[in-house]
């Protein structure tokens, strides 16, 4: 087996490291292990998430096959934030941020003890992009194992999910659930291991992840708990060991048409916009030019297919029974809509992969509709440009919302702020929320507004209400909703002049964010504008404003 390890190969050379060789006689190495390719497995597994309480096992299985297949794996661990549990509160300002520290975190460990691979075992939503960053900075034989969906909830016939218990506040706020079944709903939305049910940013990153080549077939579509999650993990040492012969690295994988291939997916799946954001960090860490105008260009193209959660009625766990994800990438391909020619981590091109795959029957499941009846005919991701948005957002438009809102500002200087004035009853039918301070800089960290917007939902004012907000919006996210507005309000863009009546037009057709202000009343607006002291001054957060970048350039911190 060709080793690509320098520490490896000094050893096998007798240019010894004593004190190297000494350490890995300690972890219990024999003589004969000294010469075998070692591959560092990176769990994000942790107790307190449902998401990655299971990833550390699912790393013991992954280990057994890389030592089946001839090879030493060494398990490491990094960090995980729950997006389900700090959403709404300070803690979200961490999660963005989380994404760049298990990036630098496993190119630090890979890259210091000079492992010949990397296997990353992750679940919730920033776990999956910072690994794929990490790999693409590292460029060594990688592979991506996911930790799977939950299954749904049911509480008195209903199936439920993570948006479900924050749709319940809504409906208490609106006062049309009891407090009994309000704490129903909490208590059953989330059954155990898995990460968030429907088409949210884990699944929607997970699925294109598998698109792109990075993943083994079907590693999205196993629920976290299905017999073929163990499969795969065991099954992951005889594909790392391809890797290593072939000298296929990720780079040879992530190329332009792989993205292209991975956002389409995402598109026809009706994914997260959250994944806007997370290819452009991918291909900026794989040295690769990909940017808001690419991705519109192939929303432009690529239909609306998939009748998944949130603003659809099924579940990632009843992706297995119509094939799984294969199926709709094999579907994709027969229509012209993906490359087959692209390299994965299987050592088979895309359309290779593909070949035994069974079609999708459309007339036995209506989860995935033909492109000849599509949910929408072009995709749900726009990018929007305007006076409001000079260098770009992203919005969420299904076509099940329309495809134009026009409506007077309801300003919200932080989320907290939609809670309180919906609790109140002071956001109206036609109200344009308004939620600003939330960017990489000004939240810091981009927060989701999942909170803010499953309350509205469950307020019963979702078809009558948009919001649009220099943060993030979640997976889990339905409505009128517009988010990544650049620049943010923390650097003075327009959507920091923005006051409560100001006329506001939302545009999906036109792809335009529109200000009904004069450019005179705009500029004495921005003379009298002060922008804000941020409260970090040292740590995590103070360093990830010093460097992150924009939203409209991935929120990278290594530019």
């Amino acid at each position: 087996m060709t080793v690509l390890n320098k520490f490896s190969r000094t050893l096998t050379q007798e240019v010894t490291n004593p004190a190297a060789q000494a350490m890995l006689y300690a972890i219990g190495l024999t003589e004969e292990d000294m010469a075998k390719p070692q591959i560092g497995i990176a769990s994000t597994g942790y107790e307190g998430n449902p998401c990655n309480i299971h990833l550390n096992g699912l790393s013991v299985h992954v280990k057994k096959g890389v030592q089946e297949n001839g090879m030493v794996g060494l398990i490491f661990n990094t960090i995980g934030v729950s997006d389900g549990m700090t959403n709404g509160n300070d803690g979200m300002s961490y999660s963005l941020p989380s994404r760049d520290i298990i990036a630098d975190s496993i190119e630090d460990v890979v890259s210091a003890q000079w492992y010949d691979g990397v296997i990353t075992v992750v679940g919730c939503d920033k776990n999956m992009p910072g690994a794929m960053m990490a790999i693409a900075r590292l460029n060594r034989p990688a592979i991506l194992v996911y930790g799977g969906t939950v299954k749904s909830g049911h509480y008195h016939g209903q199936k439920l999910d993570i948006v479900s218990a924050f749709e319940a506040l809504g409906k208490k706020f609106a006062n049309n659930i009891s407090d009994e079944d309000y704490k129903g709903v909490i208590q059953n939305s989330i059954p155990g291991q898995g990460a968030c049910g429907g088409m949210y940013t884990a699944n929607t990153m997970a699925s294109s992840i598998e698109a792109m080549g990075m993943s083994l077939p079907n590693s999205s579509s196993y629920p976290a708990t299905h017999e073929g999650k163990k499969a795969e993990c065991v099954a992951i040492g005889a594909a790392m060991k391809n890797l290593l012969e072939k000298q296929i690295l990720p780079r040879d994988i992530m190329t332009r048409k792989a993205f292209e291939n991975a956002m389409t997916v995402v598109i026809a799946l009706g994914g997260s916009t959250n994944a806007v954001l997370h290819y452009i960090a991918i291909a900026s860490s794989a040295g690769i030019q990909f940017t808001l105008d690419d991705i519109q260009a192939i929303s432009d193209r690529t239909p609306l297919l998939g009748d998944l959660k949130p603003s659809g009625k099924y579940y990632m766990e009843d992706m297995m029974a119509i094939g799984g994800v294969p199926a709709v990438m094999k579907y994709l391909l027969k229509v012209g809509l993906l490359h087959g020619g692209c390299m994965t981590i299987t050592g088979k091109t895309v359309a290779e992969n593909l070949e035994e795959v069974m079609d999708l029957d459309f007339t036995t499941q209506n989860m995935i509709r033909p492109v000849t009846d599509p949910i929408k005919a072009t995709g749900h991701l726009q990018i929007l440009y305007g006076n409001l948005a000079e260098k770009g957002a992203v919005a969420k438009i299904t076509g099940k919302e329309g495809e134009r809102f026009e409506g007077i500002a309801k300003v919200c200087e932080r989320e907290e702020e939609v809670i309180e004035f919906l609790s109140k009853g002071e956001i109206k039918p036609g109200h344009v929320l308004v939620i600003r301070n939330e960017g990489p800089k000004g939240g810091p960290g981009m927060p989701e507004m999942l909170k803010p917007t499953s309350a509205v939902m469950g307020a019963g004012l979702g078809n009558s209400v948009a919001m649009i907000t220099d943060g993030r919006f979640s997976g889990g996210t339905h409505g009128f909703v517009v988010g990544h507005v650049t620049p943010e309000a923390f650097d003075g863009g327009t959507i920091a002049l923005v006051k409560d009546g100001d006329k506001i037009t939302i545009d999906a057709v036109d792809n335009q964010l529109i200000l009904h202000v004069s450019d005179e009343e705009l500029a004495a607006r921005r003379a009298a504008w002060q922008p804000k002291e941020s409260p970090f001054t040292r740590g995590v957060l103070r360093k990830y404003i010093k460097n992150v970048s924009s939203a409209s350039e991935g929120c990278v911190t290594d530019l």
